[in-house]
């Protein structure tokens, strides 16, 4: 697929994931490594980074303008596809995969390969755990619920003491950046940070390195480029778990 020019797509199943994500299926399966992201072209809208839940679909959670019009639409319509765009996860041996929310998605194709073996699944209510049926199917699943209503009553963070990273070569996260700066934090307490695998979302526009928009202090270092995918020992003097920037550059706390 051209790195610079989106292909159209046409959306050819819609599926209602949980009461708040949807999964839009569309008539091309892209070539990606799990992690990887493409560049989502909502006609008159926005041109937005999504991971890929399988090489023909995104999952999409309901939180802006371009994810609000694609609520909007229906089977049959179409978007534009660029990409696939970054570094995904690279695993071997045994995995452990991590993920709030819609977290799950960008960690579903590894575990429709089969590379992971514990899966620790958070989401605020059990009407919003993603996935959680796909990936009993394939891997030992661990859930928590912020509201208690299945699983672990309190945030998915809080498995990670029930688990002995020492089992594991590779942990994989994925979810809101606060729940992933405490994952780090635990693993950088055990001494594996360099084992674990984050997959950072930041404001992007161009998506190939050019423009900067995603640049994260102090080395520069950019998520569309050298990441979406990073290891902890890389991020743990960065600005992971403390800002993000908008659109004009300027700084938000996580």
């Amino acid at each position: 697929m051209d790195e610079q020019m989106p292909v159209g797509v046409t959306i050819q199943k819609i599926v209602e994931e949980t009461p708040s994500v949807r999964t839009f299926v569309f008539d091309r399966e892209i070539a990606a490594r799990p992690g990887q992201f493409v560049m989502v072209w909502v006609p008159g809208v926005d041109e937005i980074p999504m991971a890929l839940s399988s090489p023909s679909a995104i999952t999409v959670q309901k939180v802006g303008d371009a994810t609000a019009a694609l609520f909007a639409m229906h089977e049959g319509d179409r978007i534009g596809i660029r990409g696939p765009y970054g570094n995904g996860f690279t695993v071997s041996g045994r995995t452990l995969a991590i993920a709030g929310g819609v977290g799950a998605s960008p960690l579903l194709p590894l575990v429709a390969a089969g590379q992971v073996d514990t899966f620790l699944l958070g989401a605020r209510t059990a009407a919003e755990l993603l996935f959680a049926g796909r990936i009993r199917e394939a891997a030992t699943l661990m859930v928590a619920t912020d509201d208690g209503t299945a699983g672990h009553h309190g945030f998915v963070t809080e498995l990670v003491s029930r688990i002995d990273l020492a089992d594991f070569s590779h942990i994989c996260v994925c979810g809101p950046e606060i729940m992933m700066a405490a994952v780090l934090a635990a693993l950088d307490r055990e001494g594996c940070a360099e084992r674990g695998q984050f997959s950072l979302h930041r404001y992007m526009k161009c998506g190939i390195g050019l423009c900067g928009s995603c640049c994260t202090d102090p080395h520069g270092l950019r998520v569309c480029r050298d990441g979406p995918v990073f290891s902890g020992d890389a991020l743990i003097e960065s600005e992971f778990g403390h800002y993000t920037r908008d659109a004009s550059g300027s700084r938000h706390r996580v």
